[in-house]
């Protein structure tokens, strides 16, 4: 092994990154560094503080990125309507940029040769992690702990944890039903019980969202403000982005919106099944679709939604500082500009319904489309549209 003097580990206070803590004291007799990110788990982080300092750390990162993370990283993602295999609005994903970004930062701070993390060796957020890091510092050391030690089972990690001190929560000594990860767009729940994709997800997992049977018997109507693509206002009122988030989440997850039970092709070669709440994320999603219904015409809309695939593979993949996914960014921004406007929606037992849009941007002409006479469009226009567009085929069945 190279000599590591010190290292930065993305430690959220667990058990896994608290092991993952002692182990690279005691196998590289290196100095630690911790950094633990508030992305809106809706977990206290102030623990992974004391927790840090029990265990001798010095120099400990506590930051509320909630801000940060959806400004930067969420609603940029939102404006290209990114969607991953038709279902999966990228929740973990999007989350893994800004990690390995301050991760960095803080490394660059503190003078530290070496980052870590404590994704396993089967998933896609170790590349996600570590092709961030690469990208933004290409010297940096990378250590991967799943991928070297020999604590392969649940049980091998609490009795290594248990042989050194360390506190071992009771709800952790039993194999968990699933695990989870969780910040202010969505919360994931993967493996263990849900494994078998035939088998249902038990009520009782959820978090976010009520089920649609036990939601509100009312309709709840939200209208949502966009300007230049980005959300900016709910109801009339101004929030900032991880408010504006929040409020979403709090009146999706009372109507039961944003489940989605998804099996997915990972970035590594397998198939994974994953349950998702993902409850503002989901009417933002409908919600900026129907904006830009009234204002991107017909080949920019296409065109548009002929990249989203690529760049929510890219997203996806951990590509989020490629080159390939800044042009595309760009591209998507500039489609944004026109993008102003306010959308209604209603919430009703797990469904979000578009049901209006207005914008001073809009090119929807009723003067044109109307039924009624109107002065705008002449209809023996079409005569020769017609035949144009007909000539390929006329041909070709001429030649058969």
């Amino acid at each position: 092994m190279s000599k590591v003097k010190k290292v930065v580990l993305a430690y959220s206070g667990g058990l896994d990154t608290s092991v993952i803590l002692r182990w690279l004291q005691e196998v590289y007799d290196c100095e630690v560094v911790t950094f633990t990110a508030d992305i809106g788990q809706g977990e206290e982080i102030e623990p992974a503080r004391l927790r840090a300092q029990e265990m001798g750390i010095k120099e400990i990162f506590i930051e509320d990125l909630k801000e940060e993370f959806v400004r930067d990283y969420v609603f940029p993602m939102l404006k290209a309507s990114t969607i991953y295999e038709g279902t999966y609005l990228l929740g973990t994903a999007i989350a893994r940029p800004l990690i390995a970004k301050r991760q960095i930062e803080i490394a660059n701070k503190t003078g530290s040769d070496s980052v870590s993390h404590g994704a396993t060796g089967k998933g896609n957020d170790q590349v996600r992690f570590e092709l961030g890091y690469l990208g933004l510092n290409p010297e940096i050391n990378i250590i991967a702990p799943w991928r070297e030690w020999d604590l392969d089972s649940r049980t091998k990690l609490i009795e290594w944890a248990e042989k050194r001190n360390i506190s071992v929560p009771k709800d952790k000594r039993g194999e968990p039903p699933y695990s989870t990860d969780a910040n202010l767009l969505h919360i994931s729940y993967e493996g263990k019980a849900l494994e078998d994709p035939w088998v249902s997800a038990n009520e009782e997992m959820f978090t976010r969202t009520v089920s649609p049977m036990h939601a509100p018997d009312e309709e709840e109507e939200v209208i949502i403000e966009f300007k230049e693509g980005t959300p900016v206002a709910v109801n009339g009122k101004q929030l900032s982005p991880a408010e504006l988030l929040e409020n979403l989440n709090i009146k999706a997850g009372r109507n039961g919106v944003g489940r989605v039970d998804i099996v997915e092709n990972r970035f590594v070669g397998m198939k994974s099944r994953g349950v998702y709440e993902t409850p503002g994320g989901t009417i933002l999603h409908i919600a900026h679709r129907g904006i830009e219904q009234l204002i991107l015409d017909g080949p920019a809309m296409l065109l548009r939604d002929e990249l989203m695939p690529k760049y929510a593979s890219l997203i996806y993949n951990g590509l989020w500082f490629s080159p390939e996914r800044e042009m595309l960014q760009s591209l998507i921004d500039e489609s944004q500009k026109n993008v102003s406007g306010e959308v209604k929606v209603k919430l009703y037992k797990g469904n979000c319904s578009l049901v209006g849009r207005r914008s001073p941007k809009s090119i929807y002409s009723e003067g044109i489309v109307t039924f009624e006479a109107g002065n705008n469009y002449d209809q023996k226009d079409a005569d020769g549209f017609i035949k144009l567009n007909a000539l390929r085929l006329q041909q070709r069945k001429r030649v058969k």
